[in-house]
């Protein structure tokens, strides 16, 4: 098969690029960590090219686009670390509201994602940039939810015990004004952390059984693929950071980027990055494909995204020395996110098995 992306989507990605590079400059990031907030006048502007709703139906003020649309632009925000949370707003949850528009609740939501639904209300907030989400899961032993602190819409998932002691999945739909956030501090403070202390409702179920269960699988990857796009961008970034400072920092009379080691260091980063890159790219295409293979497909990009992040963190900082990880030094910003992002939805550890599981299950 020969991919390539269309000129549109190269020409939309190039102009989010130019737009992030004027309202997401690493001065924008150090003033993120000091007062962090889920919308800002970046997230209009993100919302007003289309950016924020891309996935959002056209009824609702969207574009009616794909994750092979917004993959890309992903990929500019992770570039740029950009704090607002586009990934769990754009690539999570709008998706998640659009698939279980018209399929009903008995719990009362009716007709979630379509025109005078629930759903189809926040979807139309999302568009136009004034709504923010947070997505995750609701147990005893869960992470705490990036975005949660802030965010003006909570999906949820928990899991309810029937008449026969089954645990049975649920999505809920959550306006964080009903909800109780209680903070938890985070390495990249940008990402919002917090755990949600709310009582599940029956007027608040979007979904449960088996089209719950099928729903969280999908966001699960949805959610996978998008953090691995944002990785990518973040490896470029902190690669083309280490590459800089090599060309500055002179030793021995020299700059340091000069040293066969140095040379070495960062190309290895470089290769991981370009391995990675297309997995992610079509990862993206099998979900949009419906491809029956598509989740091994995300794990794989999750992984290799992870793996690449992780490297080129270790370079940038093995080439910057303990400076780099002063407030003084940008790349400090990206270290970071990088670190966060690895883990999220699943470490390269947890995904290996994962594809490790399906294809001794399907063997």
């Amino acid at each position: 098969m020969r991919f390539a992306f269309s000129d549109q989507q190269t020409e939309f990605r190039d102009a989010v690029r130019q737009v992030l590079a004027k309202e997401c400059t690493t001065d924008h990031l150090r003033a993120a960590y000091e007062e962090p907030a889920a919308r800002s006048p970046r997230w209009t502007t993100l919302a007003e090219m289309g950016v924020v709703g891309l996935t959002a139906p056209e009824d609702h003020g969207g574009l009616g686009l794909g994750m092979l649309d917004l993959v890309l632009l992903l990929e500019e925000a992770g570039r740029v670390a950009l704090p607002e949370p586009l990934l769990e707003t754009t690539a999570v949850v709008v998706p998640l509201l659009s698939e279980l528009g018209g399929s009903g609740d008995p719990g009362g939501v009716g007709d979630p994602g379509g025109s005078g639904g629930v759903g189809g209300a926040w979807l139309d907030g999302i568009a136009a940039g004034d709504v923010a989400a947070a997505v995750g899961t609701i147990s005893t032993d869960s992470p705490p939810i990036a975005g949660a602190d802030g965010a003006d819409l909570l999906v949820l998932f928990t899991t309810a015990e029937a008449g026969d002691g089954e645990a049975v999945p649920e999505v809920h739909l959550v306006d964080s004004a009903s909800v109780t956030i209680r903070t938890v501090a985070s390495l990249d403070p940008t990402r919002r952390l917090g755990i949600p202390h709310w009582t599940p409702k029956d007027d608040t179920r979007l979904a449960s059984g088996a089209t719950a269960r099928e729903a969280i699988r999908r966001t699960a990857d949805r959610a996978a693929l998008s953090t691995g796009a944002e990785l990518l961008g973040l490896t470029e970034s902190m690669i083309t950071m280490a590459a800089e400072y090599a060309k500055e920092r002179n030793q021995f009379g020299k700059p340091i980027g000069g040293f066969q080691a140095v040379k070495h260091l960062l190309a290895g980063a470089q290769v991981k990055l370009e391995f990675a890159r297309p997995v992610v790219y079509a990862a993206a295409w099998a979900l949009d494909e419906g491809e029956p293979h598509a989740s091994r497909s995300v794990s794989t990009a999750k992984a290799y995204a992870s793996d690449a992040a992780t490297e080129a963190a270790r370079v940038a900082l093995q080439v910057h020395g303990a400076i780099g990880y002063t407030w003084e030094c940008d790349l400090h910003l990206f270290l970071k996110r990088a670190w966060a992002l690895a883990e999220a939805w699943g470490s390269a550890s947890e995904h290996r098995q994962r594809v490790l599981d399906g294809l001794v299950a399907g063997a």
